[in-house]
């Protein structure tokens, strides 16, 4: 297993981490807003936040552990050796669209933080803590996809994805 991949993983886990607080999170707040009429101020706003970055950050670990959403109903039919070039094909498109969005986003975030701009919610939090997800989340899909496309060369690898069809 390569640095990149247990980085992927440890990214992943606490994505996942931070998923569930959201859960936790929204629950609260119904229960307080419906139950009891004492809604928060913080829990929609943080449970957003837990959102994003849960999502972006596990998106590198979802590819190393090939549960994309993938239609092979055509590739399915081709020779291994044509299966393998699509994964290929396709781990470069990924690349080439992490990278565009690591670049992107990383200006956003920047101009964000140099700026002081803020959320304009009740807690005001800096915009710049969510827009950093962008760049971390597509900077380590970037890393991860480069790592299947070198592994790619000696592996059996016929999809990027779960088949269920």
């Amino acid at each position: 297993m390569t640095l990149v991949t247990t980085i992927s993983r440890w990214a992943g886990v606490f994505g996942a981490c931070l998923l569930t607080a959201t859960g936790v999170m929204l629950t609260y707040e119904v229960v307080a807003r419906y139950f009891f009429v004492k809604p928060t101020i913080w829990a929609a706003e943080l449970s957003q936040l837990c959102l994003i970055w849960g999502c972006l950050l596990a998106i590198a670990w979802v590819l190393n552990m090939r549960r994309h959403i993938t239609v092979n109903a055509v590739t399915a039919l081709l020779p291994p050796a044509v299966q393998k070039l699509c994964v290929a094909l396709s781990l470069l498109a990924v690349i080439v669209f992490s990278i565009i969005v690591t670049i992107w986003g990383w200006d956003i975030f920047h101009d964000s933080f140099t700026r002081g701009r803020t959320t304009g919610s009740l807690l005001d939090l800096p915009s710049w803590v969510a827009e950093l997800s962008v760049p971390v989340g597509f900077a380590l899909l970037t890393a991860q996809a480069l790592v299947e496309l070198a592994a790619l060369r000696h592996g059996d690898i016929a999809s990027l994805g779960s088949s269920h069809e």
